[in-house]
C-alpha cells in the first residue's frame, strides 16, 4: 500500500537525515582543532545527508580577551553566559541522533553536561581530543582556573562516549583504558582547496627563511632552539620567521613575526624555505599530533623537529625531514637544508606525498565518516 503512495523508484532513493550536533568551545574559525578537525569535514557530512549543528561555549568577544592578563570580570560573566548556553542546549537533546564533543563541554568543572548528555537523555556521543587533556595545564593570565579543570572527567566521559576519536597512538593507548570503541582519527589537512600550493625552493633572489608557527602556549618551545639558530647565524643569512598569536621578541639577528590570520595563513606559511617544530619532551607534549609538521609538509616544505611523540611517525628521517635532539644535531640538520636547494625541493616533494597519503581529508574521509555509523 505504500507503494501506491509514493513513487517505488523514489522511495529506492529514501533517506532520513540525520543530525549532528557540534560541542565545541569557539565561534567557527576561531580555533586550530575545530577547524581542521571538524570543520573540514562539514561539507562531507551534508554530503552524506547530515545536518550539522555547532554550538559553542565562549563568544567571539571573549575568544579576544581570555588569554591575555586581566579582565577578570568580563571573563567570569563570559563563563557564566557559557553555562548558561549549556544548560540552553538541554531540551533541544531530543532531536539530534549524535553529539560530537570537541575535548570537553564545558573548560571547568566535573562532566555534569556530558552525564546528562549520555546518562538522561541516552544520546550517542562521539567524543574527541587532540591533547593529553587530562594532563592540566593553563595559560599563565589564568592560573586560577587550572585548580577547576577537572581534568579527571576524560577517562570519565570515554566511558560514557559511543565512541571516543583522537589524534594520535599515546592519546589512542589512554582511551583505551577506559572504552573499547577508541577511533585514530588523525589532524588533516585539505590539500585540494586550501593547503594546495606548493613551495618553490629554486625562486632566486629570495632570502632563506627558517618558519615555525604555532599558539601563544607553545611558543615556550622555541627556546629549545634558540641558542642553535644562533650558532647557524654567525655563518649563515638567514630570516627566523614565527607566524603566531603572540610575539615572542626572540633575540635573533634577523628574526620576523607576522600575526596569524586565516586568511593569510597559507601565503605566510609559504614563505619559509624550511619548517621546524622543536619540542620539549613531557607527558603532555607527547600527546601533540604533530600539526605544524603536518602544514609545513602539505606545503612542500622540508621540516626539522623533535623526535616527540607523533613526530617521529610524521618524518621518516633523512626522506621527508630530520629528527634532532642535541643542539649540534639541530645545527647540522639544518645548516644541510640551508645549504642545499635541491635537498629541500627534494624532502618537500616527499612530505607533501605523504601528507596526501596519510594526513589529507581525501585520506581520511571515511575514517571520519565512520564515527557517525
Amino acid at each position: 500500500m505504500l507503494c501506491t503512495l509514493l513513487n517505488f523508484e523514489n522511495f529506492q532513493h529514501f533517506t532520513i537525515m540525520q543530525k549532528i550536533l557540534f560541542v565545541v568551545s569557539f565561534p567557527k574559525k576561531l580555533n586550530s582543532s575545530a577547524r581542521f578537525r571538524i570543520e573540514l569535514y562539514e561539507d562531507i557530512l551534508r554530503e552524506h545527508q547530515f545536518e550539522l549543528t555547532t554550538k559553542y561555549f565562549w563568544s567571539a568577544r571573549l575568544y579576544s580577551i581570555l588569554y591575555k592578563k586581566g579582565n577578570g570580570v568580563l571573563k567570569f560573566l563570559g563563563l557564566l553566559a557559557g553555562f548558561a548556553r549549556r544548560f540552553a542546549l538541554l531540551p533541544l537533546l531530543p532531536k539530534y541522533d549524535y553529539i560530537f564533543i570537541l575535548r570537553e563541554a564545558t573548560p571547568i568543572g566535573p562532566p555534569i553536561f556530558e552525564w546528562l548528555f549520555t546518562r538522561v537523555f541516552r544520546k550517542k556521543i562521539i567524543y574527541d581530543f587532540d591533547d593529553a587533556i587530562w594532563i592540566s595545564q593553563a595559560s599563565k593570565n589564568n592560573l586560577i582556573a587550572k585548580s577547576f579543570k577537572a581534568t579527571w572527567k576524560v577517562g570519565h566521559i570515554c566511558k560514557w562516549a559511543y565512541k571516543v576519536s583522537v589524534g594520535n597512538n599515546y592519546l589512542y593507548n589512554y582511551a583505551s583504558n577506559y572504552s573499547k570503541n577508541v577511533f585514530l582519527n588523525p589532524t588533516c589537512v585539505d590539500t585540494k582547496l586550501s593547503h594546495n600550493s606548493i613551495k618553490n625552493q629554486h625562486l632566486n633572489g629570495k632570502r632563506l627563511v627558517i618558519g615555525w608557527t604555532g599558539s601563544f602556549s607553545t611558543l615556550v618551545h622555541l627556546n629549545y632552539v634558540l641558542e642553535a639558530l644562533q650558532e647557524l647565524e654567525k655563518k649563515y643569512d638567514f630570516d627566523f620567521l614565527v607566524i603566531a598569536d603572540q610575539n615572542p621578541a626572540l633575540p635573533l639577528k634577523n628574526f620576523v613575526f607576522k600575526y596569524w590570520k586565516e586568511d593569510s595563513e597559507i601565503a605566510d606559511l609559504l614563505e619559509s624555505n624550511i619548517g621546524m617544530m622543536p619540542l620539549y619532551e613531557t607527558d603532555y607534549t607527547l600527546g601533540k599530533c604533530g600539526f605544524k609538521l603536518i602544514q609545513f609538509m602539505a606545503l612542500g616544505i622540508p621540516v626539522v623537529a623533535s623526535p616527540v611523540g607523533v613526530n617521529t611517525k610524521i618524518i621518516e628521517e633523512g626522506i621527508d625531514g630530520f629528527l634532532c635532539q642535541s643542539k649540534q644535531e639541530w645545527i647540522d640538520s639544518l645548516e644541510k637544508l640551508i645549504v642545499d636547494h635541491q635537498l629541500r625541493e627534494r624532502m618537500g616533494k616527499k612530505g607533501r606525498e605523504k601528507i596526501e597519503s596519510f594526513y589529507s581529508v581525501e585520506s581520511n574521509k571515511n575514517n571520519f565518516l565512520s564515527l557517525f555509523s
